[in-house]
């Protein structure tokens, strides 16, 4: 049997309070793919990052839920770094990741860690597949915000954004995830990201709501790989012009913890070429997992 220390941080923390929680596993080039699938299992939590050395960046970072690994992770990437710079083995203010499929670049601003994303591509589909998605969550198309359907959105994941009516219908959803996870699996998502113009703290954006059970989780609260698109989507298509919005998650999900993603997009002749997700994080406390 081994020691790993996994450190739990909570991601995108809304005044310090709530956020999601991520694992932080340093020095992982001693661990194999078996292993830190293994931990990720034991640690529980939606992703754990496993943190080991890079020839092309500063660091490597792998991504695993309890079931299987993934490309990206918004908020293990935000806990990650955060808790790299209290260590002082981030320096900042830049910094970068190697993922399983390129570098992203990495800015930390004080206490707030942002992540690179890639420009948005939109996906359009058939109507059976509309209806499956309408259907998996529980509403018709009269739950849906006027003139808008739901889209499949990529910035480096492809997320379904759902636009929904009003806070109400949001809380009230009722997901469907055997069905939400066959839609993800047909369509290669990551999951749905169901959101309302209507927030609760004034000034933000938009609030939301995530279900990915084809990567074994039911519902998060806060997805920084989601945010962005969710940004793209109310720029280019809700005619949201602005280059800064704050997304509000988790606050009405059955079991509420309120985060904060802030998404900057940055725009040449009034185009988003690329994109940073951030936010604030607390590590909670530290776990010994044997293998």
């Amino acid at each position: 049997m081994r020691a790993i220390n996994v450190q739990i941080v909570n991601a995108f923390t809304d005044a310090g309070e709530g956020g999601n929680s991520a694992g932080v596993a340093l020095n992982a080039e001693r661990l194999t793919q078996k292993m830190k699938q293994k931990i990720a299992a034991k640690v529980g939590v939606s992703e754990t990052a496993f943190v080991s050395a890079s020839k092309v960046a500063d660091f490597k970072l792998e991504f695993f839920t309890p079931a299987r690994q993934i490309a990206h992770c918004g908020h293990a990437t935000i806990a990650t770094f955060a808790y790299l710079a209290q260590k002082k083995l981030a320096k900042g203010p830049r910094s970068s990741k190697e993922t399983i499929d390129g570098v992203r670049e990495i800015f930390i601003n004080g206490e707030v860690a942002f992540m690179e994303q890639l420009a948005p591509k939109y996906i359009y589909f058939e109507a059976p597949a509309m209806q499956k998605t309408l259907t998996s969550l529980g509403i018709d198309e009269a739950a849906l915000l006027a003139g808008h359907q739901p889209m499949i959105v990529n910035t480096g994941n492809s997320f379904m954004v759902v636009p929904l009516k009003n806070e109400e219908t949001l809380k009230t959803l009722q997901p469907k995830f055997k069905s939400i996870e066959q839609v993800s699996k047909q369509l290669d998502l990551i999951g749905y990201y169901a959101f309302t113009l209507q927030t609760q703290v004034a000034g933000r954006a938009a609030a939301a709501r995530m279900f990915a059970p084809r990567y074994g989780i039911q519902e998060e609260p806060a997805t920084g790989t989601a945010a962005g698109p969710l940004a793209c989507y109310l720029y280019d298509q809700l005619n949201i012009k602005k280059s800064q919005m704050i997304i509000e998650q988790g606050r009405l999900s059955p079991m509420p913890s309120p985060s904060e993603l802030i998404v900057e997009l940055h725009l040449e002749d009034g185009r988003i070429t690329r994109l940073f997700v951030g936010g604030r994080a607390k590590t909670l406390r530290s776990l010994e997992i044997e293998i």
